[in-house]
């Protein structure tokens, strides 16, 4: 039924819900990110009581400034277990929380079911407690598209709407766990496409769930940046070729990291080898703390806070190049795919070069980050803002050099498989397409009615319907199975497809819902917007329709 309201007035209605929703998602997202930080902190403990070692932390998560313990050789027999357990928690489809985040959106907003989501929950939150190369911001991400899901059982979300806040409440999640709502709003925006593209539409509602979370969760916790970063001034123009070797030097090694971490077959990554190549993780994981250094043991963020600070010098590209080799190892398991991996790594890369070549170590650390950043998740102004947010606005010029450097030399490779290219290559934004019915069914424009009509054959002529379509006279009596497409009966909405009582010979074989047909999922809700194709027999379908019109039906 057509609105009486004028389309101004519809438009603004619609922008006005969307902004209440992503404030409320906000709220949401802020409340649980404060019941996750403590669920973290009472876990690291027993991590390190059990590794024997408790890496440095960042002072704005109430980490401390060094780290605690010898690693136990006894201890560290655990990772291999641990490493198993998150492989196999997090498959290979759909991913690591920021990887599902993506490839559910060009999916078309097809995101796996909570059940699947609190898996990967788990999974990220133990696998970072224990001390393997999984970033503290995963379960904060994966935390934030819960966080929607859940929403979306309480009040009936559309599927721009689903689409929409999915990424609003990541974004509130990943800047709680980042300091930065702005910063994390843009790069959620970003981090969709392989390309200099933004996902535009969406970044209102993500800065709103972002700010809103951020101060939920700072009511919690204080408003402390994530790093305590010294003054830091905008190199002079004589440190400016220190700068570019810098910039070139963390570029090549993110290069090389896209190159060796496609060395493992992709089919390996995935069945029952996955939880098996996550223990020889582990156990690499082990190997290389009790025979090199355990400072491979965390996400890195500690030790990025260490070399920022000026205390280690040029060892902090050693322990940038141990974690840039198990990054390259894991990233096909899913282990060091979200941010905080890529910003330790690139940071210390970026110190250790910039203290050998004159440079401010802050200064190099922190653009380190940001090349790095910019070339493993093809975000080059994310990563711009986020530094920006640590060290202060004097680096959003040698930030924006060093990003866009990185993100020119580098490519359209990165470390999420599910980027798209472009948006001309997102599902979200093609053209409607019927790949999922028979070839032989031709595109229908949507007919709006005006009461709850009966469907329509496919072949009838215009305003022709099953109940008042006339067979001609000389036509052969046919009970072949056709296809029919109705609006969705009033009392069907909100039911999911399997709830649907369907009399035999007629069952559902696709759903037009924003322009383009799905597969009718068990598990998928009906919208009053949608439209149902069956593929029935003329009178079984005739039946339906006559169920359909008792009264209470």
């Amino acid at each position: 039924m057509r609105s009486p309201l004028p389309r101004a007035v519809l438009t603004r209605l619609e922008t006005g819900r969307v902004v209440v929703l992503s404030v409320l998602l906000g709220l949401l997202v802020g409340g649980l990110c404060i019941l996750l930080r403590l669920v973290l902190d009472a876990l690291h403990p027993l991590g390190a009581m059990l590794t024997g070692y408790s890496p440095p932390g960042t002072p704005g998560e109430g980490g401390l400034l060094m780290a605690f313990g010898d690693a136990l050789p006894w201890g560290l027999l655990c990772l291999p277990f641990v490493g198993a357990l998150y492989a196999w928690l997090v498959p290979a489809e759909p991913g690591a929380p920021l990887t599902q985040l993506v490839r559910g959106y060009h999916a078309g907003g097809t995101w796996p079911g909570l059940r699947a989501g609190l898996r990967t929950l788990v999974g990220t939150a133990v696998a970072y407690s224990a001390g393997l190369l999984v970033g503290r911001d995963s379960a904060f991400t994966m935390l934030g598209q819960i966080a929607t899901r859940l929403l979306g059982r309480v009040t009936r979300l559309d599927a721009v709407e689903t689409r929409t806040l999915t990424l609003a409440g990541a974004a509130a999640g990943l800047g709680a766990v980042l300091h930065a709502p702005l910063a994390a709003a843009v790069l959620i925006a970003e981090v969709l496409y392989r390309r200099f593209e933004f996902e535009v539409e969406v970044l209102m509602p993500c800065v709103l769930a972002a700010v809103v979370a951020y101060a939920v969760y700072g009511l919690g916790f204080g408003f402390a940046p994530l790093f305590s970063v010294p003054d830091v001034q905008v190199p002079a123009l004589a440190q400016l070729p220190a700068l570019i070797g810098v910039v070139l030097g963390v570029v090549l090694a993110g290069w090389l990291l896209l190159r060796a971490a496609r060395l493992l077959p992709a089919q390996w990554s995935d069945g029952w080898a996955r939880p098996v190549l996550g223990g020889v993780f582990g156990l690499l994981t082990a190997a290389v703390a009790f025979l090199g250094t355990p400072a491979v043991l965390g996400d890195g963020t500690g030790w990025l806070q260490l070399s920022v600070s000026g205390f280690l010098g040029p060892d902090a590209a050693g322990a940038g190049l141990w974690r840039w080799a198990l990054l390259a190892l894991g990233a096909r398991l899913a282990f060091g795919g979200g941010i905080f991996p890529s910003v330790a790594t690139g940071g210390l890369l970026g110190a250790g070069l910039g203290t050998l070549l004159g440079l401010d170590v802050a200064v190099a650390a922190l653009v380190g980050s940001a090349a790095f950043l910019a070339v493993t998740l093809n975000a080059p102004v994310g990563a711009s803002l986020l530094v920006v947010a640590w060290g202060g606005e004097a680096l959003l010029p040698v930030a924006l050099l060093a990003a866009g450097t990185a993100h020119l030399l580098s490519g359209e490779s990165g470390l999420l498989p599910g980027q798209a290219i472009s948006r001309a290559r997102s599902r979200v934004h093609a053209a409607p397409t019927f790949a999922a019915l028979p070839g032989t069914v031709r595109y229908v424009a949507r007919r709006t009615p005006d009461t709850d009509t009966p469907g329509t054959p496919y072949d009838a002529p215009p305003g022709a319907s099953s109940a008042g379509a006339a067979a001609p006279a000389d036509a052969p009596a046919s009970n072949e199975p056709e296809l029919y497409r109705r609006a969705v009966p009033a009392s069907w909405r909100g039911a999911r497809v399997r709830l649907l009582a369907l009399p035999p010979g007629v069952e559902v074989v696709g759903i037009v819902r924003d322009g383009s047909v799905r597969l009718p999922h068990a598990e998928l809700r009906l919208t009053p917007e949608d439209e149902l194709v069956f593929l029935a027999r003329p009178d079984a379908y005739a039946a339906l329709e006559g169920v359909l019109r008792l009264p209470g039906a």
